[in-house]
């Protein structure tokens, strides 16, 4: 299975980060031990959504779309 998911900064939550793995409870965790550049400034994090696919393409596609302004907009709505 590969997920997309979808992060909020717990003290900023206008801060938000989009990506896909294997192993969201890992990735996780990378993120909320600063692990990664892109979010490390921003910690801690909460899991806002996980969506799995068994398509590689697929969740790709899904990832790109949320990384959109029009997916953007959508999660912000919706979740």
């Amino acid at each position: 299975m590969r997920y997309a998911y979808l992060i909020q900064s717990i003290p900023l939550p206008a801060q938000r980060y989009i990506g896909l793995t294997s192993n969201v409870a890992g990735r996780f965790k990378t993120h909320n031990e600063g692990g990664s550049p892109h979010t490390s400034k921003h910690k801690p994090w909460k899991l806002i959504m996980r969506v799995a696919f068994t398509d590689h393409a697929k969740v790709t596609e899904c990832e790109r779309y949320l990384n959109t302004g029009s997916g953007r907009a959508c999660a912000k709505k919706r979740l």
